[in-house]
């Protein structure tokens, strides 16, 4: 499960975040491409933009779901 403690300093604030056990496996930017993008100089995934209506929550939940290795969490709120 991502941590908060090891949210990537990209994410914008809200509710979903990656973490630094991202892989760049793309299945976050595949699955929500209006909310998630890659850092091109670092080699991961994070949140530029936190969803506005009820499919781009869908889809977050949907990425934090299917994410290879947890990195994407949810921080409750």
């Amino acid at each position: 499960m991502a941590e908060i403690t090891d949210k990537l300093p990209e994410n914008t604030r809200g509710k979903y975040y990656v973490d630094s056990q991202c892989i760049d496996c793309d299945v976050c930017r595949d699955t929500s491409p209006k909310n998630f993008t890659r850092d091109d100089n670092n080699g991961y995934s994070y949140v530029y933009k936190q969803p506005e209506t009820a499919e781009e929550v869908e889809l977050c939940e949907e990425a934090l779901a299917a994410c290879p290795v947890e990195a994407i969490g949810d921080d409750g709120n």
